[in-house]
């Protein structure tokens, strides 16, 4: 039997991929979408400025908005509740919801440091699931937190090198897709014929969300990786979709190139393999060899959006591993990892 799902924030980029994948999910049914208080009672085609490649699902567009209280959402008795608003909004939401004993999967930047709180990208942490029970102490349901779009693509690529060969340092310069700053996040004329070397508090996430995702479960929760540090520089460009990172990092263990496309292709500690989750991809993480790949416009819809791909790889004369890896950001990065969290919480009976 399908288990009821609600959106909060069902109008910007993130929340309408959300209803998409929702609106015709296996194992979830939308039961409910809220937006602002101006658009409650209307019709969701009425008020939402549908902004996908795909049409929007002829099962949905008639859906009324419901009011964002959270009293009259859990009423509605959802079995979870998913989170796309923005942070100063969800960091009073995601908690009203989860003191009222809501299963809340969130995408906001709020508590995603919190060392109760799961920070999660399934096939590299997927057991850090196990310390959402400390929320016990603070409110009776739990709160999951999907990270920061290019923390998630960047993890992916880290993971089978951490495991495999050990890291002790990584720097990374990102080159950020538009959509990553919303519908209305960069003016057109700001970007037109520029870079922007600035995103603000971009680099603060991916240096520490990282190293959450690669740390380690302890009896008071999840600890930060200390093994290594990242170092990180973002700069916001004229793509639509598709973040691409340029990362140099170097091995405890020494490895050669050959090594490292194998550890990727391998993925040997794929934390979900074998799961059979809908959303998840057949390779998390592919390897092109062309000399010009990954590109956002060719390479971002790998996996139907899921899978990162990593290219141009290669060793420098000081040993420094280095390349390029591109990740569908609001898919891979957002909504499409929300969806499978949740499908990851569904396969181990805490929904």
């Amino acid at each position: 039997m399908a288990l009821n799902a609600i959106v909060i924030g069902s109008t910007g980029l993130v929340g309408q991929r959300l209803v998409y994948y929702l609106s015709n999910h296996p194992w979830f049914r939308l039961i409910g979408v809220t937006a602002s208080d101006d658009k409650v009672g209307k019709r969701y085609e009425e008020v939402v400025r549908w902004s996908l490649e795909e049409p929007m699902p002829s099962t949905v567009k008639d859906m009324k908005i419901m009011k964002m209280d959270v009293n009259e959402i859990v009423a509605q008795k959802p079995d979870i509740v998913f989170t796309a608003l923005p942070t100063s909004v969800s960091a009073k939401v995601d908690q009203e919801l989860a003191k009222k004993g809501m299963i809340v999967v969130s995408h906001a930047s709020n508590n995603r440091l919190d060392p109760d709180v799961p920070l999660l990208n399934p096939e590299v942490n997927a057991d850090h699931v196990e310390v959402a029970k400390l929320q016990e102490s603070r409110w009776s349901g739990k709160i999951f937190k999907v990270a920061n779009c290019a923390s998630t693509i960047l993890t992916l690529a880290l993971k089978p090198i951490y495991d495999d060969f050990g890291i002790s340092r990584v720097f990374v310069s990102t080159m950020q897709a538009l959509s990553g700053a919303g519908l209305n996040g960069v003016a057109g004329m700001a970007i037109l014929d520029n870079i922007i070397p600035y995103i603000e508090d971009e680099e603060e996430k991916i240096e520490t969300e990282s190293l959450k995702m690669l740390g380690m479960v302890s009896n008071n929760g999840i600890l930060l990786n200390d093994k290594f540090t990242v170092s990180a520089t973002v700069h916001r460009v004229n793509v639509l979709e598709g973040h691409l990172e340029a990362v140099f990092l170097k091995t405890e263990k020494d490895a050669e190139v050959e090594d490292i496309k194998e550890s990727l292709r391998e993925f040997r500690n794929n934390k979900i393999r074998g799961m059979g989750l809908p959303m998840q991809p057949e390779a998390p993480v592919v390897v092109r060899e062309e000399k010009d790949r990954p590109q956002p416009r060719l390479d971002r819809m790998e996996g139907k959006g899921m899978s990162v791909v990593v290219g141009r790889i290669r060793k420098d004369k000081e040993g420094w591993i280095k390349f390029n890896v591109l990740g569908h950001n609001t898919i891979r990065g957002a909504a499409g990892n929300g969806i499978l969290i949740a499908e990851l919480l569904y396969k181990m009976k805490i929904i």
